[in-house]
């Protein structure tokens, strides 16, 4: 049986005319008649009612023509399936948090070379927390964020590989003086307002593993929170408040003409890793490939 034939069978269906069920089929009415014909010698089974003026489908007609919308659909899905198949083998996926993705992401990629620049890439930017998700959906090869071994990532780590792509810094950050002193500072600080990272964010972790108890001596006034380094850069800069972001992130701000000044010491700095990690187990080809051009280069 050729699955043309059920196609075949849904458009007689819908017309219940053999010379317009040809035409929607792009075929002469006696081709189409002897493919319908075809179809009833395979099922043994007369699938069209001839007698009446007005035909209609038999019984066995009507059976068919659920089991070819049935056939029609599963098709369409496997056909989907195997696109999104061909398309992940053939491409490179990254999950990547928002404030790598602006700023690392586009010269980590450029500094791989011709080699990496000619691979199809694909980036999924969002929050940690989706990020981690993606992986375990397994609907990414790749996690590019920031990391730190004791951090409360949602991955069980024994399953990943990682390497190192470079350092940052989590740093308290406000708006810019015009004398160019931050409008906040940490160094006695009372009632200062507070723009933080989600507490379950992948910075707020973070910040939560490294800074909390010391923080708890500071009266810090939380006015805003997000899982958005690039948002709580945007409040500082309006004098909302102190922010910590990655210093990769700020720099642009910090330096002479920059809207933005540090608002506490070296002390409350946070040492963090811009990594990449990738399942343990063997991925695609061209993923595989990708991993050994950053090891090899790193």
């Amino acid at each position: 049986m050729e699955t043309a034939w059920l196609a075949d069978l849904q458009a007689l269906a819908e017309t219940l005319n053999f010379s317009r069920a040809a035409e929607r089929r792009n075929i002469t009415q006696p081709a189409f008649g002897r493919r319908i014909k075809a179809l009833e010698e395979w099922c043994g089974w007369e699938l069209v009612d001839r007698s009446t003026h007005r035909l209609k489908l038999t019984p066995a007609g009507e059976l068919m023509l659920e089991a070819a919308s049935d056939i029609a659909a599963r098709l369409e899905r496997a056909a989907r399936d195997l696109a999104q198949i061909k398309a992940a083998t053939s491409t490179v996926t990254f999950a990547a948090t928002h404030a790598l993705s602006f700023i690392f992401f586009p010269s980590w990629i450029q500094g791989l070379g011709h080699s990496a620049a000619a691979m199809p890439i694909r980036l999924l930017s969002d929050n940690m927390n989706e990020c981690e998700k993606i992986m375990l959906e397994g609907r990414a090869q790749f996690l590019l964020c920031h990391y730190q071994e004791h951090s409360g990532i949602r991955l069980d780590m024994q399953n990943y590989r990682h390497v190192v792509l470079d350092a940052d810094r989590l740093v308290p950050v406000c708006a810019r003086k015009k004398d160019g002193e931050p409008l906040y500072s940490l160094t006695g600080a009372t009632g200062v307002p507070l723009l933080a990272f989600e507490e379950k964010s992948g910075m707020g972790r973070i910040l939560a593993a490294n800074l909390s108890q010391r923080m708890q001596s500071l009266r810090l006034d939380t006015v805003f929170t997000s899982h958005l380094a690039m948002a709580l850069k945007a409040l500082a800069i309006e004098a909302k408040g102190v922010a910590w972001i990655p210093l990769s992130l700020a720099s642009d701000e910090t330096g002479p003409g920059g809207r933005l000044a540090f608002a506490g010491s070296e002390e409350w700095a946070v040492d963090v890793q811009i990594v990449l990690m990738r399942p343990r187990a063997r991925m695609t080809e061209i993923a595989e490939s990708f991993w050994t051009l950053v090891c090899t280069r790193d």
